[in-house]
């Protein structure tokens, strides 16, 4: 028998743009938790970086997915317009409270990256939550970081520079932050951790 749940996503819903309580304490946790990851990547990132930057200048991007995680995986585990952008900038406040070499400017890339994924759920009218949508969103995080970054840090630089670093950003925001928040997501829902939202739901109706 065919059941609510079993029908294709985009068939079954339409945008929800009501925040529950529990989807806000939800994306604040996520938020939290990876403002501690940004905070601690940011402290050692730095070496591995360097190192592939001095093989191809603008390769260090390839490690940055790391900072544009907490949007995507707001995004796909909330499913409400303005999940990926909260759960971005909730990531980046608490990195940059905890105390990080960029001090306020982290807020701004925190908006940026979120509005970056956002973008790419809004485009999917909120209604497809794949693999290759989750992997468009963490490249379009980390495109649209790249590009604020050659107007706050990388002013003046080479065009080839430009075209490696937004290439190795997005890239890398595609497989870390897209891939790697879908697997956590599915990983998560099977431990009913998400009972209370579609992701969760969805994966139940899978096993």
């Amino acid at each position: 028998m065919t059941t609510q749940s079993t029908l294709p996503t985009s068939a079954k819903r339409t945008i929800v743009w009501r925040w529950r309580v529990v989807d806000v304490v939800v994306a604040a946790v996520i938020g939290v938790a990876a403002g501690v990851v940004f905070w601690a990547f940011g402290l050692a990132y730095s070496i591995p970086g360097d190192a592939l930057g001095a093989l191809l200048p603008g390769a260090q991007g390839l490690l940055y997915g790391v900072w544009l995680f907490a949007g995507v995986l707001g995004g796909i585990i909330i499913r409400k317009p303005g999940a990926a952008l909260f759960t971005e900038l909730v990531a980046a406040s608490v990195s940059a409270l905890i105390g990080t070499y960029w001090g306020p400017l982290t807020l701004v890339s925190g908006l940026v990256q979120g509005l970056g994924a956002e973008l790419v759920l809004l485009a999917f009218l909120y209604a497809n939550w794949r693999v290759y949508v989750a992997m468009l969103a963490g490249a379009g995080a980390g495109l649209a970081a790249a590009l604020s970054e050659f107007v706050i840090y990388y002013v003046g630089v080479e065009p080839a520079f430009m075209v490696v670093y937004a290439i190795c950003f997005a890239i890398s925001g595609a497989v870390i932050a897209g891939l790697g928040s879908w697997l956590l997501m599915r990983a998560l829902a099977a431990t009913g951790a998400l009972s209370r939202f579609a992701a969760g739901r969805e994966r139940t109706a899978e096993v």
